[in-house]
C-alpha cells in the first residue's frame, strides 16, 4: 500500500507499508524499527509483540516524543499493561494500532510538525 505524502518537516517519511516490510524514503526494511520526522534507528530489538519489554522503550525515550504509535503488525494487538503504564507514567501520548494504520498516523502528525515516533514491529 503507497501512503507517500509529500508535505511536512522532517527526514524520513513512509512511503509504503505491507506486512513485514516498509518503505521509508527509498529504502525498504523488513526488521521492526523506530523512525521520528528527523531520526531512523532500524534495528529495534523486538520482532514481535511478545518480545517487547519496557526496557526496550527506553530507545525511544531517549528520541524526545510527544507522542508514541506502537505499530502491532498486520492486525491491531494491544501490549502488555506494563507497556502502556510505562508511557502513561512518563506523561507521553501513547496509542497502539496495526502497522499499516501507525504509517499513516505517523505521516500525518509529521506533516502537523508532531514530535511523533513510530515504533514498528514487522512480525
Amino acid at each position: 500500500m503507497d501512503i507517500t505524502q509529500e508535505f511536512g518537516p522532517g527526514n524520513y517519511r513512509i512511503r509504503a507499508y505491507e506486512a513485514g516490510r516498509v518503505v521509508i524514503n527509498e529504502r525498504a526494511f523488513t526488521d521492526s524499527l523506530i523512525v521520528t520526522p528527523d531520526r531512523l534507528e532500524p534495528h529495534w530489538p523486538p520482532r514481535t509483540l511478545a518480545a517487547l519489554e519496557p526496557t526496550n522503550l527506553e530507545l525511544i525515550m531517549a528520541l524526545q516524543p510527544e507522542v508514541v504509535l506502537l505499530g502491532t503488525g498486520p492486525r491491531l494487538r494491544f501490549p502488555a499493561p506494563e507497556v502502556m503504564d510505562f508511557f502513561r507514567r512518563k506523561r507521553i501520548g501513547f496509542e497502539t494500532m496495526d502497522t499499516a494504520a501507525a504509517c499513516r498516523t505517523f505521516n500525518v502528525l509529521m506533516a502537523e510538525g508532531r514530535a511523533v515516533a513510530a515504533a514498528l514491529l514487522m512480525a
